[in-house]
């Protein structure tokens, strides 16, 4: 097992430049990072490595320990987390704004954990500035006046944060995450992404709220589970562009999508209680998009269940006041038994989301963490189906033994596939050579699709195929073979 990394999280005020100083470490752009305060509230992982020595980074949100209202009073717990983990911690300041009370106040606080705590004066970003950090000295820890946006003194900094630090071995830094299985968490906002999280991590991972839009950063957590890593990405919830309004929630967005393509299965979350919305549609097209492999959640079926049995109860009363009026009718009977409701359920799914065809259905209640551990096993069926690999020649065997006119309508122009081969996986990918010159119609495609997938087990991953055409001078050489049988 890997030893734990040493920990280094970036606390302070709001809007000094924690989020701006975590990416140039980490060497990524993990964080959001405009103007407007307040956009980090989860904590943000990432790892990097000095002088020989990784270790862990963390950004957390800024911290307003007097405020009471829901937002900052999470953000001080999660943060509160990661302190109690650390080795070490960075309190960032202002230059230009001067020591605030509330950066006194917060070094009070860091000095009381009793972890070891260096004040980084960031905005200093020439050598003729570094005379602002003086009015730092009162805090009473180590300086170091520096510039994350421009680097200036960062090096400084980490030569003081690390210098404890063990140093690396080739075998502890080779590639621990090739055997992560990748999940992202998707979905409309306010669906219980961050409560699903927070269920699978088994731990106050995100910030769960009822205001829409809570979470803005991606957050990813690693969870351990009989022996396997799984890294599930908390994503912000999507919503379309016309309705985003924050320069800071359009970048959540865009980073939501972007962190589908590095995903290996999405986990899509729907409000069962609502049922599957047209933007639901939208972001399960993204997910397609992306070659993900998808697993519909619909989460709130708690909710669902108890609309249901008030709805059947309603029509109960319906009936019994039209048999007393003697005007009998025959209104359909809502299910009341919860499997068959689901199985009902599960066909009106399907019918939305008709381009998602192999996409496994599940309903569970984040809130209680009802049936939220069958999300493991189909995690692990999809993750294995999206990375097999079929040999060209049992592909070709199979494929002689397809009725392939089955797949095209009646009167149209009669596909011959000549050879097969896999070309790639995550998602599965497949060369066709055929008698085609313009594209299969993607019902031919579908039909290609669903034969492979019930041959070889492709289950809830998508399938892309590549078409290549007959070679033009093959045509030419048979063109005169055919003339002369004409004539004859």
């Amino acid at each position: 097992m890997n030893q734990k990394l040493p920990s280094i999280v970036i606390v302070g005020r709001p809007n000094v430049g924690k989020s701006t100083l975590f990416n140039r470490l980490t060497g990524t752009r993990r964080s959001i990072v405009t103007d407007e305060p307040g956009i980090t509230r989860d904590r943000i992982y990432g790892t990097a490595v000095w002088g020989g020595r990784p270790f862990e980074i963390v950004d957390t949100g800024g911290l307003l320990p007097d405020d009471r209202a829901l937002i900052p009073r999470e953000i001080l717990k999660q943060a509160q987390a990661a302190i109690a983990d650390a080795t070490s911690l960075v309190l960032v300041v202002d230059a230009r704004a001067g020591a605030t009370p509330l950066d006194l106040d917060l070094a009070r606080r860091l000095r009381r954990t009793g972890k070891p705590f260096v004040v980084a004066v960031n905005k200093v970003d020439t050598l003729r500035q570094e005379d602002l950090a003086a009015q730092f000295y009162e805090i009473g820890a180590e300086i170091f006046p520096f510039s994350a946006e421009h680097g200036l003194g960062v090096d400084d900094l980490l030569d003081a944060l690390t210098r404890d630090f063990p140093a690396s071995t080739e075998t502890e830094s080779a590639a621990p995450e090739k055997s992560e299985v990748q999940v992202a968490i998707i979905g409309r906002p306010n669906v219980g992404k961050s409560t699903l999280l927070n269920q699978l991590a088994g731990a106050e991972r995100s910030i769960v709220s009822a205001e829409p839009g809570t979470t803005r950063d991606a957050v990813d957590t690693v969870v351990l589970r009989g022996g396997k890593n799984y890294r599930f990405i908390d994503t912000a919830g999507i919503r379309r562009k016309g309705k985003t309004n924050l320069i800071a929630e359009k970048l959540s967005v865009m980073m939501a999508r972007r962190h589908l393509e590095r995903a290996d299965v999405a986990l899509l979350v729907a409000d069962a209680a609502l049922g599957v919305t047209a933007s639901d549609a939208t972001i399960a097209g993204y997910a397609q998009e992306s070659g993900c492999s998808v697993i519909v959640v619909m989460n709130k079926w708690d909710l669902a269940l108890e609309k249901a049995k008030e709805a059947a109860q309603e029509l109960q009363k319906q009936r019994l006041k039209q048999s007393q009026e003697r005007r009998p009718r025959n209104p359909k009977q809502l299910p009341n038994d919860p499997k068959r409701l689901a199985s009902e359920y599960e066909v009106l799914v399907h019918d939305k989301l008709k381009f998602l065809p192999y996409a496994p259905i599940v309903f569970i209640s984040a809130l209680t963490g009802e049936h939220v551990e069958k999300l493991y096993g189909l995690i692990d069926r999809v993750a294995e189906a999206r990375k097999r690999r079929i040999s060209t020649g049992e592909l070709n065997r199979w494929l002689a033994g397809v009725d392939l006119a089955r797949g095209t309508s009646p009167g149209a122009h009669r596909v011959k596939i000549y050879y097969m081969t896999q070309s790639a996986v995550s998602p599965p990918t497949f060369i066709i050579f055929t008698n085609q010159r313009q594209r299969l119609h993607f019902s031919y495609e579908r039909f290609l699709e669903n034969r492979l997938r019930e041959q070889f087990d492709f289950f809830g991953s998508p399938i892309r195929f590549i078409q290549r055409f007959r070679e033009r001078a093959r045509d030419e050489r048979e063109r005169p073979t055919q003339k002369r049988r004409r004539a004859d």
